[in-house]
């Protein structure tokens, strides 16, 4: 039986004065085994070196600190429920070595990479709501297509830690077209913003 979206949602750009509910969200050691949403940002040794130690939580909190907004939570009521990952494509280091991934032309994109939603509320619209308002976002800072990089599933049970780029299905919701594919489960998908 499908779960209804039965919450009201809202949502916050990470700031530090919200940093506690990313932390509450992510749990003591992360969201996955310390990654603190850090992966795209970083070669794979830099990234490989600093999860290692619990480096990650603190480099994210660096670029909180320098008033860069990496993201944004949703939550039902005071608790935070969920997290997307947003930011202009040139920002994330791992995008720019991915040969899937590549650009599939010169156009000026915010890229969508992560997701975290808490295993309460998963199956629930959470990350359609996520996509949508991370287009919001997006726009208020003068980005005008946004890409995302999703698993396209092939079963209805996958496990959340392999799809955490999101699912296809939920970037269709959000109105995102298929741009290109370059593998069988990861197409590149954007939506043009006004």
């Amino acid at each position: 039986m499908k779960k209804q979206l039965t919450i009201n949602l809202t949502f916050r750009p990470l700031t530090l004065s919200i940093w506690k509910d990313f932390e509450k969200l992510f749990g003591e050691k992360g969201a996955c085994a310390g990654c603190w949403c850090m992966y795209w940002f970083m070669s794979k040794k830099e990234y490989d070196e600093k999860r290692k130690d619990g480096r990650t939580k603190k480099e994210m909190k660096m670029m909180v600190k320098n008033n860069i907004e990496p993201g944004i939570l949703a939550y039902s009521g005071n608790v935070p429920v969920g997290w997307i990952a947003i930011q202009p494509r040139e920002k994330y280091f791992r995008l720019s070595k991915s040969k899937i991934l590549q650009p599939i032309d010169d156009k000026s994109v915010w890229s969508i990479v992560c997701f975290f939603i808490h295993k309460d509320y998963r199956k629930m619209g959470v990350s359609v709501a996520l996509v949508k308002n991370a287009c919001d976002f997006a726009a208020s800072k003068g980005g005008t297509i946004v890409e995302a990089y999703p698993t396209e599933t092939k079963t209805k049970n996958s496990a959340p830690v392999f799809i955490y780029t999101g699912t296809a299905s939920a970037f269709r919701k959000a109105g995102f077209k298929e741009v290109a594919r370059r593998s069988d489960t990861r197409p590149i998908m954007r939506r043009v913003i006004e």
